[in-house]
């Protein structure tokens, strides 16, 4: 039997709950509310995790917002791989930057010693 822990408010509180009773609560649809409910949930706890400096965990969590973000929004995996493929384009589109004027001039340092 699976079971899941439920991020239970800003308490950093976490309740325990089995397959069955998630199944339960849980309607097979799930409208606009519920995913801006669950997108809510998940943004507290990225918060909490970077607060605790769990950036690993942060990030990972920050994937699934996106997920909900785009299901949200109607936007599927396809189009999100076009913008991607066409914002490569782009980038590749783009002149570079002048390296070898720069390579001529002397380099300012990045970072400056202050006393």
């Amino acid at each position: 039997m699976l079971s899941f822990i439920r991020f239970e408010g800003r308490g950093h509180c976490y309740k325990h709950v089995s397959q069955p009773e998630l199944t339960e609560r849980t309607p097979v649809s799930h409208s606009d509310e519920q995913l801006q409910s669950v997108l809510e949930t998940l943004e507290e706890c990225r918060k909490v995790l970077n607060e605790s400096n769990s950036r690993e965990s942060a990030e990972l969590l920050s994937i699934v917002i996106l997920d909900v973000r785009m299901k949200l929004k109607g936007i599927d995996s396809a189009d999100l791989k076009a913008l991607c493929d066409e914002m490569l384009r782009s980038a590749a589109s783009e002149p570079l930057p002048p390296s070898k004027q720069t390579q001529d001039q002397p380099r300012r340092p990045l970072l400056r010693v202050v006393k």
